[in-house]
């Protein structure tokens, strides 16, 4: 029997602000990844994973891979949610997807992801993952 991996997952509301939006008052599509980067400094922090924690392990962890599928404008004044949920892999790296929907009509704006690599501080690419990520992927269940 296979075991169940347990599914790790936050959500956070945003709030779209005047200097997010251009001429057109939708968001400028540069903004979105730092909704991203909300995201995964609340996930980190949630659940034990945040940037302080690789950077008291000597650890560095660059995206290498991010893809956003763009669905619908968001604009000025709106409160969407963004859901974050952790992807397991075998790999040394970090996958995340997301998601940024309206909680009351289930409308999606977006869904992205991203990968993320190990890097010494000599910026040198680990091929494998380390001991402190491998001890954190066991307590979470993941």
């Amino acid at each position: 029997m296979m075991e169940q991996k347990r599914e790790l997952s936050l959500e956070k509301e945003l709030e779209i602000r005047f200097s997010e939006v251009d001429m057109m008052n939708v968001v400028w599509h540069g903004n979105y990844p730092l909704y991203l980067e909300d995201a995964r400094e609340a996930f980190g922090a949630e659940y034990g994973l945040s940037y302080k924690r690789y950077i008291d392990e000597l650890i560095m962890a660059p995206i290498v891979d991010m893809r956003i599928s763009y669905k619908r404008p968001l604009r000025f004044g709106m409160k969407p949610t963004i859901r974050i949920t952790y992807r397991p892999s075998d790999a040394a790296k970090i996958i995340f997807d997301y998601v940024i929907y309206d909680k009351q009509s289930g409308e999606q704006y977006l869904s992205a992801s991203t990968v993320q690599v190990f890097m010494d501080m000599n910026y040198q690419l680990m091929w494998y993952a380390p001991e402190f990520y491998l001890e954190w992927k066991k307590l979470m269940g993941v």
